[in-house]
């Protein structure tokens, strides 16, 4: 693995991690989860991104269960329920995630989505954990170039690490306005389900620049996403084979004329557009 992205503070992880939505859900597909999480670490995929929504915990014991003993070759991403983002409430949160992760710092927390609690208050909240060492930098998710905005015009905000989002091959909306705010103030972008939902890895146009380049629809979808500087993609992979051919995107090179059947496919935004979440 030696592509990498850096945050404001000069942290550099690799721009192909792991995500873990809806892992740790189902015992029969446990050890699976485990040995693809392994392998992907193996693999140099070292960042892993979970949340204390996914599985109502499950996944971060998951995760916890997998670092175990290995903690220094990872990047720990977490995220706090908007309900949970208050001053009272989000260190209660942090300090339940840190046990079930098993850990004692996360290396990057995040604003799951924006709730009711003001903005002002999440970012003190942050602040403070901060402070007490029980995570290194935090972020957002799912925050749109307005909120962004607005979000910047709070003392203390300008330390926001990153913004978690929706983005694949047919979600590319953020192109337009969003991701460029976010490029201009080396603010990371990391892309959830970046292969996309739906039929997207069936398109005719994806299954023949696979066939060109000797690769799977997959890993061409995770590679077009890939292609722009200040991204982390984090898709999920249940098998050691899928985690296996999500490494493998890495190496995919496109040819301008695969660049243009993408854009023709899945044309760039020319307006702005409403924030894709899911």
């Amino acid at each position: 693995m030696t592509r990498l992205v850096t945050f404001a503070d000069g942290t550099t992880v690799p721009a192909l991690g792991q995500g873990t939505w809806e892992m740790g859900d189902d015992p029969a597909w446990r050890d699976a989860e485990q040995q693809a999480l392994e392998r992907g670490i193996d693999l140099g995929m070292t960042l892993i991104d979970t949340a204390e929504l996914y599985g109502d915990g499950r996944s971060e014991r998951l995760v916890g269960e997998v670092i175990a003993g290995r903690r220094d070759e990872v990047f720990i991403v977490s995220k706090v329920r908007p309900e949970n983002a208050s001053e009272m409430k989000m260190m209660l949160s942090c300090e339940k995630s840190l046990e079930r992760l098993g850990i004692d710092r996360i290396d990057l927390y995040l604003l799951h989505w924006e709730g009711r609690v003001p903005l002002e208050e999440t970012v003190d909240a942050f602040r403070e954990l901060v402070d007490e060492g029980m995570i290194a930098r935090w972020g957002v998710s799912n925050l749109d170039l307005r909120t962004m905005e607005r979000l910047m015009e709070i003392d203390g905000a300008e330390d926001c690490a990153a913004n978690q989002l929706l983005y694949n091959l047919g979600s590319r909306g953020i192109e337009y306005d969003l991701l460029p705010w976010m490029q201009s103030r080396d603010m990371p972008m990391m892309a959830y389900s970046p292969l996309g939902r739906g039929g997207l890895l069936e398109h005719p146009l994806i299954v023949d620049i696979a066939d060109r380049h000797s690769a799977e629809p997959a890993q061409v979808a995770l590679a077009a996403v890939l292609r722009n500087d200040g991204i982390i993609a984090i898709p999920k992979a249940s098998s050691v084979e899928h985690v296996e051919a999500n490494a493998d995107a890495l190496e995919i090179q496109f040819d301008i004329e695969d660049l243009e059947r993408l854009d023709q496919a899945f044309p760039p935004p020319t307006q702005e557009t409403p924030l894709e979440m899911i």
